[in-house]
């Protein structure tokens, strides 16, 4: 075929078409424009990133040679500089065990009952299954039956085959404590049913923690024996504890919580001071909440959230009850006040999630086994107990609800530069969707911009939707439009527009 046949045949087909044509083909468009957007929408929310963008970079950028300008030497400094970082996000993203965790069967199981909502995630729970492995089981454990039968029942995932492997435990040892220790978490359905198990626990683990500790330097594997039972006696201990506490025995759960911080002093990386800060703030001691404070608000050990708004709530009180937005604008604030608002800002800046709960602005969930420091989960854990204390000070979360903003202003760029803590850490809302619900709106700091291509999409939907409907309303006018544009036509030489109406006429139908 000639050029110019072809080029004049293509011309007459595009004259040819009618206002259906466009009406169909902007509307196709805009539908599918519509349903990418509302996709990448889903996906930005779900997971934090745009589905486009992470493609582009995961699959196009390496077949399109993006990834030859990134070698370098295995020695050059962007190495190092990259393993450092991902060594630095693999640290701040350490999940820690949270140190006032819920009774699977007296609180979770029945949360579940009355709701038909699971309130811990599968990744939540699998690290709980990890913890009581590397607590409650050693090397030794072949040498008695019923610690085998307990090994067994640890890696269970299924909650009544370990209820049914613990029982089997007591059967070929009445004082196997880890069977009762199981049985009180996941089997008892109230706190005094917890609490009756844990006693029981509590005898068994006494009896045969002086027994290990006789035997410990008899071999390597007796001493691993005295450091299991040693982590079997502390954790029954503090649940005791934490059972005293929820049944109003507070003064009891603070004595086995001293005592066990006296007895046990290097296993501070259980948190059990935790505890402690939140029944002395039950028992309104706050000279004892201040004391607990200057032992372990140091700048050598690991904060949390618990400590950075204890220490906030202690400051606040003092001024709390005497303060008025009104009254400081005009005064300026006094050396007191500063003091309060300055702690704030420095829990804030730790944990910036924690005063929408706090404030009542985001609504409570049962906390998690496990928590994210600096990250929401962490903040819900905390709100969860330490609510009650902030609202029976009067004026305190006034005082919160007008300063924890202005934290914000202090440190412009959080993930890269913090102003008393290291720099926010990026990766805390990948781990927080592990470990929270899917139920629970995830809080997320600080807020993402919305990436390019959902305003790309979103802007390609609305065009082509307003385009169809001018279309569809406006057929005679859009027409006039279309074939304007088509006397520009890239396809060569075209033939005037009325020779082409004469040739190959048209039907008004439209």
């Amino acid at each position: 075929m000639a050029p110019g046949l072809g080029a004049q045949g293509m011309t007459v087909f595009l004259n040819s078409l009618t206002p259906k044509f466009y009406v169909a083909l902007t509307g196709t468009s805009s539908l599918i424009s519509g349903l990418i957007f509302i996709f990448e929408w889903w996906y930005f929310h779900k997971h934090g990133t745009s589905f486009i963008e992470q493609v582009s970079v995961s699959h196009l950028r390496p077949l399109m040679g993006g990834t030859e300008s990134s070698i370098s030497e295995p020695g050059s400094s962007s190495n190092n500089r990259e393993s450092e970082t991902s060594r630095q996000n693999l640290s701040e993203c350490k999940v820690w065990r949270n140190p006032l965790n819920l009774f699977r069967g007296a609180e979770y199981r029945r949360y579940t009952w009355v709701t038909g909502k699971e309130p811990l995630t599968y990744y939540d729970m699998n690290l709980s299954a990890q913890d009581h492995q590397t607590f409650f089981t050693c090397d030794t454990d072949f040498l008695r039956p019923s610690d085998t039968v307990m090994q067994k029942a640890w890696r269970e995932r299924n909650p009544p085959a370990r209820i049914k492997a613990a029982y089997q435990a007591l059967e070929l040892n009445n004082d196997c404590a880890t069977a009762y220790v199981l049985l009180a978490e996941e089997e008892a359905t109230t706190i005094v049913d917890a609490e009756r198990l844990f006693k029981q626990a509590l005898k068994a683990g006494e009896t045969i923690y002086r027994r290990s500790q006789q035997c410990q330097h008899q071999s390597p594997q007796h001493e691993a024996q005295l450091r299991r039972d040693t982590n079997v006696l502390v954790y029954i201990k503090r649940r005791l504890a934490m059972c005293a506490r929820k049944l109003g025995r507070i003064r009891e759960a603070v004595k086995i919580m001293r005592d066990l911080m006296k007895e046990f002093p290097p296993l501070t990386m259980l948190n059990i001071h935790e505890n402690l800060l939140e029944s002395l703030l039950e028992l309104q001691a706050y000279a004892d909440v201040q004391a607990v404070l200057a032992k372990y608000d140091d700048i050598s050990l690991p904060k949390s959230a618990a400590i950075c708004y204890t220490a906030a709530l202690l400051k606040t009180r003092t001024v709390s009850d005497k303060f008025s937005p009104e009254t400081a604008s005009r005064r300026g604030l006094s050396t007191a006040e500063i003091n309060a608002v300055e702690a704030i800002h420095r829990a804030v800046e730790f944990n910036p999630h924690v005063p929408k709960y706090l404030l009542e602005m985001k609504s409570l969930i049962l906390p998690p086994e496990h928590i994210l420091k600096r990250g929401d989960s962490e903040a819900v854990a905390y709100a969860f107990f330490h609510l009650q204390h902030w609202k029976r000070i009067e004026g305190a979360l006034n005082l919160l609800q007008c300063t924890w903003e202005g934290t914000f202003r202090m440190i412009p760029y959080p993930l890269e530069k913090g102003h008393l803590f290291y720099p926010y850490p990026s990766c805390t809302e990948t781990a927080d969707r592990e470990l929270l619900p899917p139920f629970h709106h995830v809080s997320v700091y600080p807020k993402k911009e919305i990436p390019f291509f959902i305003h790309f999409t979103a802007g390609l939907c609305s065009s082509t939707a307003v385009i169809a409907l001018l279309t569809h309303q406006f057929p005679e006018i859009m027409g006039v439009f279309a074939k304007a544009g088509k006397r520009e036509s890239p396809w060569g030489p075209d033939l005037p527009l009325e020779s082409s109406f004469l040739l190959y006429p048209r039907s008004d139908d439209h």
